[in-house]
């Protein structure tokens, strides 16, 4: 739904410079998007307590991501027609104070009727609780009806773990190889994803 490429990059960046180390490529800074941050940086080659690094680019991170972060082509379009049919909820590896704002800023904020973000879970995606807590929040069951709509194979797996079906897209971080392996349904971007949920409905 969201680009925050360059926001994501300048706070590895910092953080990486601000201790001293040489920041890896974008690419596989990119490649790990959708982890939470303390793995991303364990991922990155980080050995051992990786706080102090997750501190340096959340400071960094919240001074620029509401000016560096964009809606994706047919988002809004896509989260105005999906509200019309259906409720609507975020679950994500961000903040869930982050995201608020984000979307907000964005002028998507309304739609939404829960934000489940990495402050709200023991455990992140794939695990099925990110998703079971929004649809409490929800007030409604996980069932065959819930779709998760992600771009990353942590969405579908997450999905099937819930007992959710997933919705892959293929305008964000994920691989599409991965997204047929892992989704349900692929689609090219938001909006065609809610259209095929309204279609299987």
């Amino acid at each position: 739904m969201i680009d925050s490429t360059s926001a994501i990059l300048e706070g590895f960046a910092y953080a990486f410079s601000k201790m001293g180390e040489a920041c890896p490529d974008d690419e596989a800074i990119k490649k790990l998007i959708g982890y939470p941050l303390d793995e991303i940086f364990a991922g990155l080659g980080v050995v051992g307590d990786t706080s102090e690094y997750v501190r340096l680019y959340k400071e960094k991170y919240v001074k620029i991501y509401l000016d560096q972060t964009t809606l994706l082509q047919s988002a809004y379009e896509a989260v105005e027609f999906g509200a019309k049919f259906a409720n609507l909820g975020v679950v994500t590896t961000k903040t869930s104070k982050f995201s608020k704002l984000l979307l907000d800023k964005l002028g998507v904020g309304e739609f939404f009727s829960v934000i489940i973000g990495r402050e709200d879970v023991e455990r992140v995606k794939p695990h099925a609780e990110p998703i079971i807590n929004a649809m409490k929040g929800l007030g409604l069951p996980v069932d065959k009806s819930v779709f998760m709509v992600g771009d990353t194979k942590l969405d579908a797996l997450a999905a099937s773990n819930a007992g959710a079906r997933s919705v892959g897209v293929m305008c964000g971080y994920g691989d599409e190889a991965q997204l047929r392996k892992h989704c349900e349904f692929v689609c090219e971007n938001a909006y065609a994803a809610v259209s095929l949920i309204k279609q299987n409905l």
